[in-house]
């Protein structure tokens, strides 16, 4: 019966590693481009399907877009993004350096992860919710009885308990990298 919330929960770690992909940590990585689009024939896509994305070392991304009349909006998207980067443009490429970063900005990026990290917490808890209400529900149709609620809910609580385990590890291992040097 847990299954269905283990996957829920589990989707949820999943969403909490995509969000912090997309925080850089002061070296290159591709991941920070995923929320960014572009306008291509009209249709909103990813860079990374409208250009090639490289990493030639370990502050530089370059983008070669596959068609060169998409580089000047791929360009304008990245600036209009949180990224804080501006895209060096050659005419062929763009590239982003990223310089290291400063103390200040490397808290204002851990008070982020640890939004992110509240915000997954918020959801498992929201989960849990519902997996309770659900077993109560089912209590009252009679599908359950009184002692299989209470153990449904003690392991519930315990799956909830590991979860929130995963969430506080990724946090800190994100935490961890930005305070990298």
């Amino acid at each position: 019966m847990l299954s269905e919330y283990r996957r829920k929960m589990g989707k949820t770690i999943e969403s909490l590693k995509t969000d912090n992909n997309a925080v850089r940590a002061g070296r290159a990585n591709t991941a920070v481009l995923d929320q960014i689009t572009v306008e291509y024939y009209g249709v909103e896509t990813p860079i990374n399907q409208v250009a090639t994305v490289a990493v030639p070392d370990p502050r530089t991304i370059t983008i070669t877009p596959w068609d060169k009349t998409s580089l000047r909006p791929i360009e304008k998207a990245i600036q209009m993004s949180e990224l804080g980067i501006n895209p060096q443009n050659d005419g062929k490429m763009l590239r982003l350096i990223f310089p290291q970063l400063t103390e200040e900005r490397r808290k204002e990026l851990v008070r982020q992860v640890k939004g992110y990290g509240e915000a997954a917490k918020v959801a498992i808890r929201n989960i849990r919710r519902d997996a309770m209400d659900d077993f109560k529900a089912m209590k009252k149709e009679g599908e359950l009885t009184e002692d299989d609620v209470k153990d449904l809910e003690k392991d519930l609580q315990k799956l909830t308990d590991e979860f929130i385990r995963e969430v506080d590890a990724v946090t800190a291992d994100k935490e961890k990298e930005l305070f990298e040097i």
